[in-house]
């Protein structure tokens, strides 16, 4: 293929490199010229495009990307048609992608020009999800590199999606005092939506003392009716003998590992009674966010063996979340007043109120939300971002005038989730702590904003600052960075307090005053605390 300038009387068949126009008609970048394209590009002036030209022997590169796709062996994929060079290739079922590295690498070491991009191997897909995708680069190719691919594609299946099966699944429950019954419900609710997207059920559920053999006992109970047993401790592992893996073994089974390199995850068992699996699952287990359990889970329920050196093997990117509790390097440096950063939420429909948008009503002549923005200006915190949403353009106007950055979150709607992810989205990566501020809350001073930050600093900024009055948590709070993934994979009409109770981080209270619980959500509370509503 040859690329560059071409004289236009010369470019029929050519393939344009970029858009052109001639008079009211535009030629788009890829588009093949003919001869009554090259008249009408010479009437409107224009003499030479940038354009490739086929040679003797290459491949367009829809052709050549449509070839060395269907040249894949597979399972469970959908092959999509060529365009602009690119095959996407999608799961025709819901399960685990199962990947053969060394030969992307032996295509994509062929020439720059082809390209197989893929998910990693053991990701667990949904059905109709992308798994991979095959580019080619140029315009055209040599045919023969697109025949060096092929041949090696022949050679043997390249990936795979092993589809869930429906198995039945017995849970138990180890019992302690101080394990209260809506956390043992909640786990189980957990873990059937997690079962769900395999068409997998809980078909039995014990609750047990946490001694072995009574975990022994119920094990053997539920596996007598199912394909699966799970079982949540009371306690977390914390000796490769402790109840769960002693139980899988008075029960007659065989512990596979105990431990894994997943974090969080690490203080999973695995085991097998006869043919059956049995899963000791991590306390991180009863949280719906990923980890490791998730990744052992998956791979059982798509029939997938799980071996001690398979979960040994995890630990390349088993760090889903940084993990602020365990020991911190010695000499790490103390954030000081500057590295706070506050983020002002004022993104909300004000439902309750009726109608009226409750950040715009008068509090002394201003606006609620001037009045809260300017106490964060007025704070130690180094920034002052406000996230927009609900009648962005009124918000913005009433802060006229102040020295505030501003994100607009256009998913609003959802809940309050979208503007904490827009909010800690806009920080700078020095941000050590971001000072969540509600829009709503008229009675917390800057006094009161700079306690908090001072008990940030104090603390080495690694863990939750929280406003407090007479022993209850209320606003506003500080959150880690350590903590900013968390919140990130936060969803719905959901504020940090989950991620804040999730014991990823240490929680301090600071006590603030009646001004840690003062919002103004309905219109009786807003004449109590003195605002007066717009229309």
């Amino acid at each position: 293929m040859r690329f560059g300038p071409i004289g236009v009387a010369d470019a029929e068949g050519a393939l344009l490199a970029h858009a052109v126009h001639a008079g009211e008609r535009r030629f788009p970048k890829a588009h093949r010229i003919s001869a009554d394209d090259i008249a009408l590009l010479r009437s409107a002036g224009v003499e030479q495009v940038i354009a490739a030209v086929l040679e003797a022997g290459d491949l367009d590169e829809d052709v050549a990307a449509a070839r060395i796709a269907s040249a894949i062996r597979s399972r469970n994929v959908d092959v999509k048609p060529a365009s602009t060079g690119r095959v996407n290739l999608h799961a025709a079922a819901a399960g685990v992608f199962t990947v053969d590295a060394a030969l992307v690498d032996a295509i994509n070491a062929i020439d720059p020009s082809i390209t197989i991009a893929t998910l990693a191997d053991k990701a667990a897909v949904e059905l109709g999800q992308m798994v991979a995708t095959v580019k080619i680069i140029p315009f055209a190719i040599a045919g023969h590199l697109v025949d060096a691919a092929c041949k090696i594609l022949l050679e043997r299946p390249l990936f795979e999606v092993h589809s869930f099966a429906a198995l039945k699944v017995g849970l138990v429950h180890t019992t302690l005092p101080g394990l209260k019954d809506s956390v043992v419900a909640k786990t189980a609710r957990i873990t059937e939506d997690r079962l769900e997207r395999s068409g997998s059920m809980v078909v039995d559920e014990k609750r047990v003392p946490h001694h072995a053999q009574d975990v022994a006992k119920a094990i053997a109970q539920v596996l007598s009716g199912s394909d699966m047993a799970i079982v949540f401790g009371a306690s977390a592992m914390c000796d490769f003998d402790d109840v769960i893996p002693a139980a899988i073994r008075a029960a007659g089974g065989d512990v596979i590992r105990a431990g894994m390199p997943v974090d969080p995850g690490n203080l999973m068992v695995l085991g097998r009674i006869g043919q059956k699996t049995v899963i000791g699952a991590p306390g991180c287990a009863r949280s719906p966010k990923e980890n490791g359990f998730d990744w052992v889970l998956d791979r059982l329920l798509a029939g997938l063996d799980v071996t001690a050196r398979d979960i040994a093997g995890m630990g390349v990117g088993g760090l889903l979340m940084e993990i602020p509790t365990r020991p911190q390097p010695r000499e790490a440096r103390r954030p000081n007043g500057d590295a706070v950063h506050a983020i002002v939420l004022a993104a909300g429909r004000s439902t309750r109120m009726g109608g009226p948008n409750k950040l715009l009503a008068r509090f002394g002549g201003e606006p609620l939300i001037r009045k809260v923005a300017e106490t964060a200006l007025a704070s130690k915190a180094r920034t002052v971002t406000v996230v927009t949403g609900h009648q962005a353009e009124r918000i913005r106007a009433a802060l006229g005038g102040l020295d505030l950055r501003f994100t607009d979150n256009r998913d609003f709607a959802s809940g309050l989730a979208s503007s904490l992810h827009a909010g800690i989205a806009s920080l700078p990566s020095s941000a050590a702590g971001a000072l969540i501020v509600l829009g709503d809350m008229p009675e917390v001073s800057a006094l009161d904003l700079d306690r908090l930050v001072a008990s940030f600093v104090a603390s080495g900024g690694q863990q939750v600052v929280r406003a407090s009055h007479d022993g209850k948590r209320g606003n506003p709070v500080i959150l880690p960075r350590s903590v900013f993934a968390g919140v990130l994979r936060l969803e719905g009409d959901v504020g940090a307090r989950q991620i804040i109770e999730s014991g990823l981080a240490g929680v301090i209270d600071v006590e603030i005053g009646q001004g840690a619980f003062v919002d103004v959500d309905t219109a009786e509370a807003m004449a109590e605390a003195g605002g007066v509503l717009q229309d």
